[in-house]
């Protein structure tokens, strides 16, 4: 393969082809359905996905077909199926993998920015879904055409563009079982919604938490009362709660005490985090927006990476029955609800730990106030597999020929359920679950952004181990 042709095909289209309808992608108010209980009205879903199959569909792949498939009351999922170059030696299914459902916007944006608008500024493209992750199935296609014109090769090819990942993937299964016998034997996954702690090489994410979400709600009351008349007899909803919360973590140090969250931290993955520490000190705590005099959780950047990948912890997401304060009467509320969400190491499994968590919030509860635990998301963490030599080989060719560095793997904090599932199905395949995601990217909250220059890199490196992939 003309490894240049690559880099100039890729350059072109991104600047001509690729910016123009991504940035219309941008402006489709696709949110999850989680964040929309009308998206299956409103259409957005819908949209996005035949934006980016007509998008496709006129880039003149031979023999491709795009599809888009959707069940009822399930969020469509867009399908892309790419023939084989003739002389690829590889047997199987490549699947690439993405998604174009969206966050809600989060907040007030900076001026001249907003979530549904398309922003190029300082060679980054602002807006909702930019980065997470509108640009997978635009990057994925474009690397199709770079190998073709650069005379290189690529085994069958499968790009899967979901619109569901951002609530936790709910129908993919249904999917993934209804086109398993058109996916075939996959050999390689290629998960384009991930990224990492610069721009400066390829990150490849070698483990993803899992996740717990429940919404606890906690009731003493029928009906709120006068605080002056009832506080002092009836304990406030608010108070059972913190009670609650001290049953599985520790306030003082974080430390989640649930035993069925915490797993033995592998030796490879505290030498891994040993190695990233080592990379650039302190930068674990310095891309995040502390506020003046505010420090992060340890001094020690091992123990902050371990922390994000290998332990547990727990972020208040939500709240209801608590009133803005500057309309808060002297009321002592019937209820508080929070919204808890737990990420669990990559080995935990989910549903051990969602019942262990109702069990502990439920049992013997303070002053025998209702505890109502429910509205669950439960994702399983996932690890990679150790790499096969071709693959090894197109990682240490990506890192001189494309980004000039070595790649580095590293494990996320997030989830992708897509991931899990796919381990599962597929556990002799190959996965590569890298992207073009920063840690200042600002995905989930205001001002995402994508950086342009290195999502072309991101695409060279996906044409490199397609057609690596063909040529074993």
């Amino acid at each position: 393969m003309d490894y240049g042709r690559v880099h100039e095909v890729v350059a072109k289209s991104w600047t001509e082809d690729v910016l123009p309808s991504l940035s219309g992608l941008v402006e489709i108010p696709a949110l999850s359905a989680a964040f929309d209980v009308g998206w299956e009205r409103n259409g957005h879903l819908r949209a996005a996905a035949d934006h980016v199959r007509d998008w496709i569909a006129a880039r003149g792949l031979p023999g491709a077909r795009c599809e888009v498939v959707r069940f009822d009351g399930r969020a469509p999922l867009l399908l892309v199926d790419v023939p084989a170059t003739a002389g690829t030696t590889a047997g199987g299914t490549v699947l690439l993998y993405g998604h174009l459902d969206k966050q809600p916007p989060l907040g007030d944006w900076s001026e001249g920015l907003g979530p549904w608008r398309a922003v190029v500024r300082d060679g980054r493209l602002y807006g909702r879904g930019a980065v997470d992750d509108g640009y997978s199935g635009y990057a994925a296609t474009t690397a199709l055409t770079a190998i073709r014109a650069a005379g290189g090769e690529h085994a069958r090819t499968v790009l899967l563009l979901e619109t569901g990942e951002e609530s936790g993937s709910p129908d993919l299964p249904s999917y993934l079982e209804h086109l398993s016998d058109r996916l075939g034997d996959v050999s390689l996954v290629i998960c384009l919604d991930g990224g990492g702690g610069d721009y400066e090489r390829l990150w490849l994410t070698e483990s993803l938490r899992g996740a717990v979400q429940a919404t606890v709600t906690v009731r003493v009351l029928e009906t709120s009362a006068h605080s002056g008349v009832a506080s002092g007899i009836v304990p406030s909803s608010f108070r059972v709660m913190r009670r609650l919360l001290d049953r599985v973590e520790d306030s003082a140090t974080g430390e989640i005490t649930v035993p069925e969250m915490n797993v033995p931290i592998p030796e490879e993955s505290r030498a891994r985090a040993e190695a990233l520490a080592a990379l650039e000190p302190g930068a674990a705590a310095r891309r995040y927006p502390l506020v003046d005099g505010m420090r992060a959780v340890s001094d020690d950047d091992v123990e902050l990476i371990l922390n994000n990948t290998w332990r547990p912890t727990l972020s208040v997401i939500g709240a209801a029955g608590l009133p803005d304060p500057a309309v808060a009467g002297a009321v002592l509320r019937a209820s508080t609800s929070l919204r808890l969400s737990f990420r669990t190491p990559p080995t935990v499994d989910a549903e051990v730990a969602r019942a262990a968590l109702v069990r502990i919030l439920t049992t013997d509860v303070p002053y025998g106030a209702r505890v109502e635990v429910g509205d669950f998301l439960v994702l399983n963490g996932w690890q990679a597999p150790a790499a096969a030599p071709w693959l090894a080989a197109a990682l240490e060719e990506i890192g001189g020929r494309v980004f000039d560095r070595p790649c580095r793997g590293f494990g996320i904090g997030g989830g992708i359920p897509f991931m899990e599932m796919l381990g599962r199905r597929y556990p002799d395949a190959q996965f590569v679950v890298t992207g073009a995601l920063g840690a200042d990217s600002n995905m989930h909250v205001p001002d995402e952004w994508l950086n342009i220059t290195f999502a072309e890199k991101v695409t060279e490196a996906v044409a490199h181990i397609l057609d690596a992939h063909a040529r074993t």
